[in-house]
């Protein structure tokens, strides 16, 4: 089946949804996205995603070119076209077309380019990959110092993923000045005693969405939340450690570098958040 895509305002088969050449998105990665998980056909954290949307274009002194309740709308209408049951939304935001290649930034009279597009990912809550754990490798953070804006200047990332699939491990975590900052499309955390620690949020990791949550939902099961930088040593030596995303929820690492992370298997207190994650989310889907 041909999917339906978004693109400015219509609703068109794939085949006939085209960019200019001179989009900024295209020429200078001038642009945003989100990324929102579909489970059971409703939208998994609709409202984190759209106020993230919404900081990630004030940062680059983009204008927002729908209301929440329009995002929604679009969102819904897409998921609907598609029969998405399981999978995600992907919705990307640029500067729009100015009609020739300039780093100055357009006026206001250039509108932005809005696309949005399904994927379906059948059963992606009950992945096996939760069952067996990620490994990981750590490679050093050459990233622009503005991580927290969530853009879709993606290369590094992309080269992290090679990185890894070429090392034969599922990711990578990016190191700066010693430290993990975060993956290269999730946040890291680490388990040790009855801790559980992940970097603090600031311009050097994205601020997740599924982050929030799981912190929320680990603090309101009583386990103990420490915010600030972990080393590679300490996530070889911790109890357990995960990472968080839109898509992989939380989804346990077993291994560091080579080194197995606690007894090289997925812990008690990842899956148990997961869990929670899950049925939390189910529970507030829109």
């Amino acid at each position: 089946m041909t999917r339906t895509v978004y693109l400015n305002g219509d609703y068109l088969p794939e085949t006939e949804a085209k960019v200019s050449v001179f989009d900024r998105g295209f020429l200078m990665a001038d642009g945003v996205y989100e990324v929102t998980s579909v489970l059971g056909g409703k939208l998994i954290d609709f409202g984190g995603h759209c106020a993230r949307l919404a900081r990630s274009l004030s940062e680059l002194e983009m204008q927002n070119p729908h209301s929440d309740a329009e995002w929604l709308a679009i969102h819904r209408e897409l998921v609907a076209r598609n029969e998405i049951t399981d999978g995600m939304v992907y919705l990307q935001v640029t500067r729009g077309n100015p009609g020739d290649r300039d780093f100055a930034f357009p006026g206001p009279d250039v509108a932005p380019t809005v696309v949005l597009f399904t994927q379906s990912k059948p059963g992606m809550a009950e992945s096996p990959q939760a069952a067996i754990g990620l490994k990981v490798i750590s490679i050093p953070d050459i990233r622009w110092g503005r991580r927290d804006i969530k853009t879709v200047q993606l290369l590094y990332p992309s080269m992290g993923k090679m990185m890894a699939k070429k090392a034969g491990v599922d990711d990578a975590w990016f190191v700066e000045d010693g430290a993990v900052t975060e993956g290269t499309s999730n946040n890291a955390y680490i388990v040790k005693g009855n801790r559980i620690i992940t970097r603090q949020l600031s311009s050097d990791i994205l601020h997740g969405i599924t982050r929030a949550a799981v912190l929320r939902f680990a603090a309101e099961a009583q386990m103990v939340v420490e915010e600030r930088p972990f080393t590679i040593d300490e996530a070889q030596a911790a109890d357990e450690a995960f990472i968080t995303s839109a898509s992989a929820f939380v989804m346990p690492v077993v291994q560091v570098d080579g080194g197995d992370v606690g007894n090289g298997k997925p812990g008690p207190v990842a899956t148990r958040l997961r869990e929670i994650y899950l049925d939390e989310m189910r529970k507030a889907a829109l």
